[in-house]
């Protein structure tokens, strides 16, 4: 065998190892490569699992929980008519409209910012408020029915004369919209709580007592003109919370609108 043919036998066995090792690397690399696809995935998968697991946790949070009973001082005077709760002196200056849903956030802070200013109005006797519990927000609970449900067990806690207790308490412990309400059993347990030990309560609230006068109250107040109200863009209609007296809605973006009802009443 001549030079020339032994340097091109070695340059073709040199051109085969490095493509043997190209091939090598290459197959090393697509491995690494499903390795680290498979790696992602799980991770993926793990994050989707983990998120679905926090979203159903926070979903069902009000789940199986007792709710904290909310003291409220004043011995505050009180009785139902049809679906609506007075409270406080029937010769009151001011008859305040509150129109509200237990699961509306916007009412959980209408209530944390003014019930106690409400509370001593009531009290020294120159403001009554007719509460009007409504189900503006009745399929926004998971599963529906949560509205209506704590509504009905109001308008019964005002029966047995613990509506004011009743209604601080469910506000305080407001389920998050869209997430689970409490159910049936555990209004009735805060019933108890709250010092109610007829067995008319807990069976209102079973069989839903108050339901059908409820429904029919929010259709008509719904659809009063009176109370639809300006939400920009050209929208109107009827939200909560809505305050009114003798009619005419309350605009609360003064701090100071209550003194204001009660000094303009004289």
């Amino acid at each position: 065998m001549g030079g020339a043919e032994r340097n091109a036998k070695k340059r073709r066995q040199e051109l085969a190892a490095q493509r043997a090792v190209a091939a090598a690397r290459k197959k090393k690399s697509d491995r690494n490569k499903i390795i680290i696809t498979a790696a992602v995935v799980v991770v993926i998968a793990a994050a989707v699992v983990a998120g679905v697991l926090i979203t159903n946790s926070q979903k069902n949070e009000a789940a199986g929980v007792q709710i904290p009973v909310k003291t409220v001082s004043a011995n505050l005077e009180t009785k139902r008519d049809g679906a609506t709760v007075l409270v406080g002196k029937d010769t009151a200056k001011v008859t305040l409209d509150v129109y509200e849903d237990f699961l509306c956030p916007a009412c959980r802070q209408f209530e944390d910012a003014y019930a106690g200013q409400i509370e001593k109005k009531i009290e020294d006797g120159t403001v009554r408020v007719r509460y009007h519990m409504l189900t503006l927000l009745n399929d926004r609970s998971d599963p529906p029915g949560y509205s209506l449900d704590s509504a009905n067990a109001a308008l019964l806690a005002a029966d047995a004369g613990k509506f004011a207790a009743f209604h601080a308490s469910l506000f305080a412990a407001q389920p998050e919209e869209g997430a689970r309400g409490y159910d049936k059993n555990q209004l009735i347990k805060l019933g108890q709580d709250v010092g109610i030990t007829s067995p008319d309560f807990a069976n209102g609230v079973t069989n839903g007592t108050y339901n059908q006068i409820i429904e029919e109250a929010y259709q008509k107040v719904s659809t009063d003109p009176a109370l639809q109200q300006d939400f920009g863009n050209g929208q109107r209609g009827f939200g909560t919370p809505t305050l009114a007296v003798n009619g005419k809605i309350v605009d609360t973006q003064d701090p100071k609108w209550l003194d204001t009802l009660v000094s303009q009443a004289g």
